[in-house]
């Protein structure tokens, strides 16, 4: 179709709904592209809705983000995965809905931009206020840690550290009231640890620097969301570590930030730990952990009020909540929850922290050292991360 419409290059700009992606085409002509699996019964009504009457923002003589919308701090992630491109990529048109803020390397950044044929005006920046929203602006903190020959697609103990500075420099202006929302481009863990930072991931390292003993990861993609109850340790510790307490934590967490991102009353399922949840003890060993560890937590959630079901076999929680029936499944251990959600939408999915003073929303995917510096790369993860951190933090305080 697009071929016939003489269509040969889409720039991403916004998504209508959760999978629908705005883009620029030759010309300027905007084109939504949609899989057909996305999408409620108004999907294609909200499109045309989109192309008729809401044109982006760079046409004609746009309004611009308002003082009122949220200011997020964008971490430019490791300088020599794709991050820098990710980021430019999303930012180089403006956003009605926040303010973006980049913390990271102003030369990659502008790099970034060549590799992907673009013209952003790069603007280095002293602090957030001092930030303007104009058309083709990006405004970037540089933390200035990168040599001007970093190679692209390498692992770097120097990129590494630089991508903790900026993640540091992010916390910081969020626990300050600086920023309202984080979001990150991706970092790499073994350049991380490379660096003497010895941190599983982003969750990890946020926790450390807001002070806060526990956080939830929090996969979002067009068909399904998933928390986890734990993450980056090896199944046998997780097991291990799964207790009661931990999954009603888990579960309260989702249930807010879900609320927090406009769904009133969450439907939440619980996956169980052993295969089928445990037939009945069947599987598992000793005390059936389903019994032990997952359903006292859920009478109690029950007994708040919480829309919650399980111990679910996890086969049937994630086909079940990919037709609508869930809008939450809390996944047991890392594999669990990240398996179907490759399946089911990593290209637009985003992953979100939740439990910190401040939302901060990332891209579900890697630093990608194998396309870094070729302009390859997706950018729609990146988008929807931003949308996704504008929606879900809040409003600045008014000012006098």
């Amino acid at each position: 179709m697009l071929d016939a419409l003489g269509v040969r290059t889409l720039t991403p700009l916004d998504s209508v709904h959760h999978g629908a992606v705005r883009s620029r085409a030759d010309g300027g002509r905007h084109v939504v592209t949609r899989p057909g699996s996305f999408g409620g019964p108004g999907s294609l009504i909200e499109i045309a809705a989109a192309l008729r009457g809401g044109a982006h923002p760079t046409e004609g003589t746009p309004p611009m983000s308002s003082s009122t919308t949220p200011l997020i701090a964008v971490t430019m992630g490791d300088g020599a995965g794709v991050g820098p491109e990710v980021v430019v990529g999303a930012l180089v048109e403006p956003r009605p809905d926040c303010r973006p803020v980049v913390i990271g390397d102003a030369a990659r950044l502008r790099a970034a931009a060549g590799v992907l044929g673009l013209e952003p005006d790069v603007v280095v920046v002293e602090r957030v206020a001092a930030a303007e929203f104009t058309p083709g602006r990006i405004n970037v903190l540089d933390v200035g840690l990168l040599p001007a020959d970093l190679p692209w697609g390498e692992l770097s103990a120097v990129a590494g550290h630089a991508a903790y500075e900026y993640v540091r420099v992010a916390a910081e202006l969020a626990l300050a009231g600086e920023v309202q929302g984080i979001c990150t481009a991706p970092l790499n863990k073994e350049a991380l640890h490379a660096a003497g930072h010895r941190y599983p991931g982003h969750t990890e390292l946020l926790a450390h620097f807001c002070g806060v003993n526990e956080v939830s990861m929090m996969l979002s993609t067009p068909k399904v969301r998933v928390i986890h109850v734990t993450t980056h340790i090896g199944l046998l510790d997780a097991i291990r570590r799964i207790e009661p307490g931990l999954v009603e934590r888990t579960v309260r967490r989702g249930h807010e930030a879900l609320r927090r991102a406009g769904v009133d009353e969450p439907r939440i399922g619980v996956c169980g730990i052993n295969p089928h949840a445990g037939e009945n003890g069947l599987f598992g060993y000793g005390e059936e952990e389903e019994e032990e560890e997952i359903v006292p937590a859920l009478e109690v959630l029950r007994a708040d009020g919480i829309d919650v079901h399980g111990p679910l076999p996890a086969d049937t929680a994630f086909f079940v909540a990919g037709r609508g029936d869930y809008d939450l499944v809390v996944a047991m251990y890392h594999d669990q929850g990240h398996g179907p959600v490759k399946v089911l939408g990593i290209e637009a999915g985003v992953n979100i922290t939740v439990g910190l003073p401040v939302i901060r929303t990332s891209v579900d995917h890697g630093t990608a050292f194998d396309i870094a510096g070729t302009g390859e790369v997706d950018v729609r993860s990146m988008i929807e991360a931003l949308r996704q951190a504008a929606r879900m933090s809040p409003s600045p305080a008014a000012t006098s």
